[in-house]
């Protein structure tokens, strides 16, 4: 297969790095304007095309069926190259997010629908891992009862990206540029993963909040108008009983760091740590009238990493017809639970999404 890249920063390596451990052969081909972003791309990866013009890049051969492009630019720059790849006759994965509003997610879809291509997200970087898979088995076994709750929060004290994370990045800070703050550079995540364990077939936002805490590293030379907390009461629903869900993100917080993130149901609950394959995995209930909790068997670790799994799943995908990524009018309507969180924060009005089956049906 060929794996055409367009951008060749520090995501577009990773995906090099994962296209490596792939059971096909992928050949590499690398577009960026930047020569030192080629060069520096270069020295990993000698082997590969290297072109300063995503067009050009993709002009320069046919396409094949399986050959799969990446957009690994800033979100601002995701419209044009997705249509540009797509229209080329290949199949797109492109970086989270997906885009920078709802118009631009559903043009991707409809560019993809009439190319007859594949497109896909690479916020499913989680889904897949050990102990995700042991979370769903528990639910899955009926042992949590009627499930009815979730806590899913997320708290860094100082990670912003733009400022202590990629400081040379400040595009991250420009709302213009990325999109949004915390929520749409983590967001992408924290939905896949709980929409991959609770599958709602809709999320209801019923209160939503965005603040910007101010610290004395806060940059005066840019552009910062974006979140880095964020928070919202929301509820699942599918097949069984509604799960109200509380959900907090935050890359500086002057409150404590945490994370957790638990499921609770009738008869028991469970917890873990979404972002940590190395945590374990513990399920609570009762016995005897007294609380006792027990460690989950996960299985071993996998030999993929979280910078894999995009690649894997939507490979597996274009191979099989289904798997773990979110592909088509599923990753539009995960991209579309980003926009509905803002505009319950900047209205106050509820906002309530449909959600694609894994087929990328809905009910």
């Amino acid at each position: 297969m060929r794996l055409y890249l367009i951008g060749a920063g520090v995501i577009a390596r990773t995906h090099a790095e994962a296209a490596a451990k792939l059971p096909v052969t992928a050949e590499l081909r690398v577009a960026d304007p930047s020569p030192a972003a080629l060069e520096a791309f270069a020295e990993r990866f000698p082997d590969a095309l290297r072109f300063a013009d995503a067009e050009a890049m993709l002009a320069a051969e046919p396409p094949r069926e399986d050959d799969i492009v990446i957009v690994a630019t800033p979100p601002f720059a995701h419209l044009e190259p997705v249509k540009l790849a797509l229209r080329s006759g290949r199949h797109v994965l492109c970086e989270k997010p997906l885009a920078m509003n709802d118009a631009e997610a559903e043009e991707m879809l409809r560019v993809a629908g009439e190319c007859g291509r594949k497109l896909g997200c690479c916020s499913v970087r989680f889904k897949g891992m050990a102990h995700m898979e042991a979370v769903k088995r528990v639910l899955r076994s009926g042992a949590l009862g009627d499930v009815y709750h979730a806590t899913f929060a997320h708290k860094s004290e100082r990670s912003r990206a733009g400022i202590e994370y990629q400081p040379a990045s400040r595009w991250f800070l420009d709302k213009s540029k990325s999109g949004g703050g915390i929520l749409i550079d983590w967001g992408p995540y924290d939905f896949a993963t709980l929409i991959d364990v609770l599958d709602p077939a809709e999320i209801e936002f019923g209160g939503a909040w965005t603040r910007r805490p101010v610290t004395e590293a806060d940059p005066a030379d840019v552009v910062f108008d974006v979140e880095t907390h964020a928070g919202a009461y929301m509820t699942f629903r599918g097949a069984g009983e509604p799960v109200r869900v509380h959900y907090e993100r935050a890359s500086c917080a002057h409150g404590e760091a945490c994370g957790r993130a638990e499921i609770e149901g009738t008869r028991g609950a469970v917890r873990w740590h979404p972002f940590d394959s190395k945590q374990p995995v513990y399920i609570r209930y009762d016995k005897g009238g007294s609380i006792v909790e027990e460690q989950v068997e996960t299985g071993p670790r996998g030999d993929l990493t979280i910078f894999d799994n995009p690649l894997f799943h939507f490979w597996a995908e274009l191979q099989n017809g289904e798997s773990l990524s979110n592909t088509g009018r599923r990753a539009v309507d995960h991209f579309r639970c980003l926009s509905a969180f803002y505009a319950c924060a900047e209205t106050g009005q509820k906002q309530t999404v449909a959600i694609a089956g894994a087929k990328g049906e809905r009910a």
